[in-house]
């Protein structure tokens, strides 16, 4: 009996190294954590600003902050994404891997429809909103807080945070541990359609490129256009509830998302589900094209073992 030889590598530690490279990838390519994180704090800003609102839009949120706190203002909070960079890729490649093999019931050969490499994206995304919900929560108490102090959970003002250490130690020890994952539910009705949109429009685009090469294969090129594009579509089925999370985790006086929803639409109406919109799409693509390119050529470097 002729025995089919199994990779040097198993395919769930392969997705793990690769996803890693991916991450890496992102920090690799002009600083990514350092270069993109200032539009991630004007983003939070905006969205979780009062009404009526203190910022114009982006610049005039950039040129506030700046002025009042100087550079370093827009980088509050780096350290909670620029720590989990690696291992957050990592588990969503790992997460994915897994269930596409699930969906293909032990044939690797079977290749998956565009919903089914949907369906793995959701469930992938189900898994990493586990991580998303306590990095994001800290990041965003930091992000938002003000310099003269925070307000706690029993109403007071508190020192501000010196940290993510700092924040993570404070904000268990007055909410428990369940304090860290405040909004998980939201977090979930974010990243199970985001993740779902991410791999489909990202196989897509793959394979349409490629379509269009007379030897059907994508090139450099092709794999990082796909890559950005998906940056761009994981947000779209997924910027209200990332809004309504941001709002939620930031003030304890909301006691739920519903509340949170209801609050936004009397006070802004719908155009308040997409403040930050544009800061946002202005760091997608690139993070996204580094972070699919260096998986794919860690994917192909592992299988030639």
């Amino acid at each position: 009996m002729i025995q089919e030889n199994k990779p040097f590598i198993p395919k769930l530690a392969q997705d793990l190294i690769a996803g890693t490279v991916g991450g890496w990838a992102q920090v690799a390519v002009g600083n990514y954590a350092l270069n993109s994180h200032p539009f991630d704090t004007i983003k939070v800003r905006l969205q979780t600003q009062p009404s009526p609102p203190i910022y114009k839009n982006a610049m005039d949120c950039v040129r506030k902050l700046v002025k009042e706190e100087g550079p370093k203002g827009v980088y509050r909070g780096v350290m909670s994404p620029l720590a989990g960079i690696g291992f957050c890729n990592a588990v969503m490649f790992m997460s994915n891997g897994y269930f596409r093999r699930v969906l293909q019931n032990g044939d690797e050969k079977k290749a998956l429809s565009i919903v089914e490499i949907g369906i793995a994206g959701s469930l992938a995304g189900s898994v990493m909103a586990f991580l998303n919900c306590p990095i994001e929560l800290l990041k965003v108490k930091l992000q938002t807080q003000d310099p003269k102090g925070v307000i706690g959970a029993n109403g007071k003002l508190e020192a501000p945070y010196k940290g993510v250490l700092d924040c993570g130690v404070r904000t268990i020890r007055a909410q428990g541990v369940m304090g860290v994952y405040r909004g998980m539910s939201v977090t979930l009705m974010r990243d199970a359609p985001s993740y779902f949109a991410y791999f489909v429009a990202y196989e897509s685009f793959k394979r349409f490129f490629a379509s269009m090469r007379e030897d059907k294969q994508a090139t450099t090129v092709d794999l990082l256009m796909a890559g950005g594009f998906s940056g761009f579509a994981a947000w779209l089925p997924s910027y209200p509830q990332d809004v309504i999370k941001s709002c939620f985790q930031n003030d304890l006086r909301y006691k739920s998302t519903t509340e949170v929803f209801k609050t936004l639409m009397k006070t802004s109406g719908t155009k308040a589900f997409f403040n930050g919109f544009a800061p946002t799409m202005a760091r997608a693509f690139p993070a996204n094209a580094a972070t699919f390119f260096a998986y794919e050529m860690a994917m192909e470097s592992m299988s030639k073992f």
